[in-house]
């Protein structure tokens, strides 16, 4: 008998018909001699209505009050799932964030898991009863509702495992499984067995959406090996585990696609310590991820500094950095464009092959494909282009590397 954690997206339960689906699929774990704690999503579109009705009331919602509103789908979710089962004759309970034992830390609407008691969860498992656990949501150290903003429930669904010390982790979701690049994009993309945490975390940093990157780095810090795999259909799908020796013959695994991306840059700095951290704890301060950071001194001895982030947080940067930059210099100016796009080159295989960003910028060039910021790290190398080019870009770099032949 094993102890299986699961996952099911809202896509998976997003209609009554998909919540039986999911109700069948784990009545037939259960059937097999298993234990089975199943983390549950809102359904499709719950969550989007629930903004939405707040948009009509408020232009400001309380940070507090969205995590009590927005945690309800989840909740929602689970007793449906539960009450499924129960109809077909399973031993099933639902339980919230809370009685999960989850404790959170963090800001409202952006919680992270500190940790896991699972007393609760032990006991009915040991009572031979199936758990529905509300994805999304824990409990502050105050005693607030707590959620844990994008991919919430598959960390939820990571951390429950580890905690647990289930012997399989899967992540269900409406695809098959992690592919050598986005399919709809890339029309010979190729689903991939099993790829490293390492290399799981740069796609998913990078455009791929199958995961959140925290949820693969709390994996990797606990060493839980999970699988995702669709929840419409049996198929294998790609494990996500420890790098191994074999996985350094394949040079290059995925390519992965970013759109939406803006670039702002600041030239006229004056090229002194402490002007990169004025400038980055400003962004900070206004909660701004940035991605691609590039600097450099001009001719004239001053400097420049260029970094990328999302399209919806250019307006809140350049808000935030205006009155930064008047103080910097007289000379400093800020320039922003929008319309570009990443796209990203990651493979393990890159420790130890020379050639690879040589390669892929002659297939970008030869497609006519102009290059904007240029970044790599050890197993990655990452560039802009043009948004309205990115699709040719991915297709022309994922042929080069011949990634739609398994390698032998």
């Amino acid at each position: 008998m094993a102890l299986i954690v699961q996952k099911y997206g809202g896509t998976s339960v997003g209609s009554l018909d998909r919540i039986r689906n999911v109700a069948n699929r784990i009545k037939t774990l259960r059937d097999e001699g298993n234990q089975v704690v199943a983390v549950v999503s809102a359904m499709g579109g719950v969550t989007d209505k629930l903004i939405a009705m707040t948009n009509e009331l408020t232009s400001s919602p309380s940070e507090r009050e969205m995590d009590v509103l927005l945690s309800t789908g989840e909740q929602q979710s689970i007793a449906l799932v539960t009450m499924a089962l129960q109809e077909m004759g399973v031993d099933a309970v639902s339980v919230t964030g809370r009685q999960a034992g989850i404790k959170t830390t963090g800001s409202h609407t952006r919680g992270k898991i500190d940790s896991i008691d699972p007393t609760m969860m032990q006991g009915y498992l040991d009572e031979g009863k199936v758990i529905i656990c509300a994805g999304f949501q824990g409990l502050r150290t105050d005693g607030m509702i707590h959620t844990l903003g994008r991919g919430g429930s598959d960390l939820t669904a990571i951390a429950v495992a580890s905690a647990l010390k289930a012997d399989v982790c899967q992540i269900l979701t409406d695809v098959d499984g992690v592919y050598t690049s986005d399919p709809r994009v890339v029309k010979d993309a190729r689903k991939l067995p099993e790829i490293s945490y390492d290399e799981m975390l740069e796609m998913a940093s990078s455009g791929t959406k199958v995961m959140q990157s925290r949820s693969v780095e709390f994996a990797k810090k606990y060493g839980v090996v999970f699988e995702v795999r669709s929840s419409l259909n049996n198929n294998p799908g790609t494990i996500v585990t420890e790098e191994h020796d074999q996985m350094e013959a394949v040079v290059i695994r995925g390519v992965s696609i970013e759109r939406s991306q803006a670039r702002i840059t600041i030239t006229g700095i004056p090229d002194e310590p402490g002007m990169s951290a004025t400038i980055l704890c400003c962004l900070a301060d206004a909660e701004v991820n940035i991605d691609m950071i590039i600097s450099n001194i001009a001719h004239d001895g001053l400097a420049r500094h260029s970094f990328t982030m999302q399209s919806n947080d250019l307006g809140r940067a350049q808000a935030a950095l205006k009155p930064v930059i008047a103080n910097l210099s007289p000379d400093a100016e800020l320039f922003t464009e929008a319309g570009i796009a990443k796209l990203s080159c990651v493979g393990i295989g890159m420790r130890s092959h020379v050639g690879v960003a040589a390669k892929m910028f002659k297939a970008l060039g030869e497609a006519g494909i102009n290059i904007g910021m240029i970044t790599t790290s050890e197993i990655k190398v990452a560039v802009t282009v043009e948004e309205h080019q990115i699709e040719d870009a991915a297709r022309a770099v994922h042929e080069v590397f011949g990634l739609d032949k398994a390698p032998e």
